[in-house]
């Protein structure tokens, strides 16, 4: 069989969650089914790196998609022409974009609606691009495949297509995060924060993010704090509106925050792995990766207890109100200063994650592929 894929998002050094949902599931997946070929269609020169395997051929299409109107042009006429000059029996697309003037069977993965529910987000054009055009895919979709239970209800809801055409793949995370030893942790807390320790937020930051709702927690937090503890944000700065730059320009203790910017997954995952606690209070999650990511790091959690969160995090995180800037900051205290706490959240994490593999997205992921398959040669 000829399995197209879109890889886009396959760019080395600049990766969010899907790109990292793409790389890490076709890893997995094209050396368990060698039996296969894969096209995988990106929109530039891809890197050595992302050809997994033999059974892998890179295809390059035009024009790079970069914006709604290069979109629209690499989707349905780009990806359309391939289609067909590939003679692909299936087309997946990891990122949820799809062509609608294509025939060939496609599987798309929604991760999630936050576009739908979270206005302010994006950019005005992309906001309408992906309200106008998910909609349509879902419905032209031969099979949508989601991250969450949340999401699939979500999806069938908003976009009225039944549940049973949405199945779940939850995420995994990356083999860079583990723990650090005691000697490692002093380490990265003397490179970073003087030796101080630190909570850290780790998220593309956007609206829906709560990013404002954390500084604001964290000054109430400051408070009370005797060990001089810091908050670490790692991330790129997508959006600074005026929530936002309020809520850092007004804090009592700005000089205790390091904005550090976007990081590679090496040094990312030592922070993390030092870190008092990741807190994670955002709005909206599909999913929410950096959840599973602490539990592999063995980092203690607090995040939301609203959307896919408490789905991911189990028993194994403080769940809080991302509105309530209070919670937040007591859900800090607590963590920060009962170390049994944090101990016990750990160990639940340690159960947690072994709910999330990538070895088992791919499993998951293929199982979805082959009943499109399957039913597509039924039909012929």
């Amino acid at each position: 069989m000829n399995i197209a894929v879109n890889t886009r998002l396959l760019i080395k050094g600049k990766m969010d969650g899907i790109g990292w949902f793409t790389a890490e599931s076709l890893r997995c997946l094209v050396a368990n089914h060698p039996e296969h070929q894969f096209i995988f269609f990106f929109d530039r020169k891809p890197h050595a790196d992302f050809i997994f395997a033999s059974n892998v051929r890179p295809v390059v299409l035009h024009p790079p998609a970069r914006h709604p109107l290069l979109w629209y042009l690499f989707f349905e006429w780009s990806v359309a022409r391939a289609l067909k000059r590939e003679k692909a029996d299936l087309f997946l697309s990891p990122d949820g974009f799809i062509s609608l003037h294509s025939d060939v069977p496609s599987v798309a993965v929604i991760h999630d609606l936050n576009f739908e529910h979270a206005v302010g987000n994006l950019k005005p054009s992309h906001q309408w691009y992906m309200s106008h055009f998910f909609v349509k895919y879902a419905r032209h979709a031969a099979r949508i495949v989601t991250v969450s239970e949340f999401s699939k209800r979500d999806i069938a809801s908003t976009y009225h297509v039944p549940l049973d055409k949405i199945g779940v793949v939850y995420n995994g995370s990356h083999v860079m995060y583990k723990p650090l030893n005691p000697n490692q942790k002093r380490q990265v807390r003397a490179k970073y924060t003087s030796g101080c320790p630190y909570f850290i937020f780790v998220s593309t930051i956007l609206k829906r993010k709560n990013l404002a709702g954390l500084l604001r927690a964290f000054d109430i937090f400051k408070k009370q704090d005797t060990a001089n503890t810091r908050l670490i944000v790692v991330g790129a700065s997508v959006w600074w509106g005026s929530e936002l730059k309020e809520a850092y320009d007004t804090m009592q203790h700005q000089q205790s925050v390091c904005l550090l910017g976007r990081l590679d997954a090496e040094p990312l995952s030592q922070l993390l792995a030092s870190a008092v606690a990741l807190v994670y209070p955002s709005y909206y999650e599909g999913f929410g990766i950096p959840i599973l990511e602490a539990f592999y790091a063995e980092t203690a959690v607090i995040t939301s207890n609203v959307t896919s969160m408490p789905e991911v995090a189990g028993d194994a995180a403080l769940l809080v109100d991302p509105s309530n800037d209070l919670m937040i900051a007591d859900a800090m205290s607590r963590v920060a200063n009962d170390e049994e706490l944090r101990n016990a959240l750990i160990e639940r994490g340690r159960i947690q994650r072994k709910k999330f593999s990538w070895e088992h997205t791919a499993e998951l992921l293929w199982n979805e592929l082959s009943a499109v398959l399957n039913k597509s040669i039924n039909l012929k």
